[in-house]
């Protein structure tokens, strides 16, 4: 039997404290995720957002913990700052990737589970997210968002269709992880992960998997000089 991730743990604790709360007597978010704090991993990160008043871009994002997922391409702390909807750098990214689901769990009352793929500042970005808002008799008041990294990279320029798990392994590969590393984080066999190396190799030309990473990172790097 598998062992449970992090993010399940996580969404576990978070979910069986908002089942015990009531819509009579709303509380504050402390509350739900102060029992999860010490099971975040280091990929994860966990935020509350403030709804001030009905325009969304006047909401207020504040984290909790941050996450201690690194990345040579961007600096998600730095980019998840506190700050007001409207004050974060990628607009595009809210508009498509945060609001409407924000807006979703308000009108349901509801928790909400899901693996995002969107673009952050024209990167790819993959990872897990629960959204859980208060309940209240009137409105929710406030929304904790906690998600868990899964991968961070550009595309490279001669392969427009990597699907997730491609994005993945090459994300874990730029990290310099193994082919039988990148297999037990994404639970795919060794043979799987190496066919799909050896794909990405004669797709990009690249001689062998070491050389496969450097054409991907010098990939990013071609784009942010430009």
């Amino acid at each position: 039997m598998p062992s449970e991730t992090p993010f399940s743990a996580v969404t576990r604790v978070l979910l069986d404290r908002w089942l015990t709360t009531s819509a009579e007597k709303p509380v504050q978010p402390e509350t739900i995720f102060a029992p999860a704090l010490d099971l975040l991993s280091i990929k994860m990160r966990l935020t509350v957002f403030r709804l001030v008043g009905d325009d969304p871009w006047n909401w207020e994002m504040k984290a909790i913990r941050h996450s201690g997922f690194t990345s040579r391409v961007l600096n998600i702390n730095q980019l998840f700052a506190d700050c007001k909807i409207g004050e974060f750098k990628d607009r595009r990214y809210m508009e498509e990737a945060v609001i409407p689901r924000l807006r979703e769990v308000i009108s349901t009352q509801q928790p909400r589970i899901e693996l995002v793929k969107t673009k952050l500042l024209g990167l790819s970005l993959g990872y897990d997210r629960i959204l859980m808002p208060q309940k209240n008799v009137a409105s929710p008041e406030w929304i904790i968002s906690s998600s868990y990294a899964r991968f961070l990279l550009t595309r490279p320029r001669q392969e427009e269709n990597l699907d997730v798990a491609d994005e993945a392994i090459t994300q874990l590969l730029i990290e310099g992880a193994t082919a039988k590393e990148i297999a037990a984080s994404l639970g795919l066999s060794h043979r799987t992960v190496e066919h799909r190396l050896s794909r990405m190799k004669d797709r990009m030309g690249a001689r062998n998997t070491v050389h496969l990473a450097a054409m991907l990172v010098a990939t990013h790097l071609d784009r942010t000089n430009n």
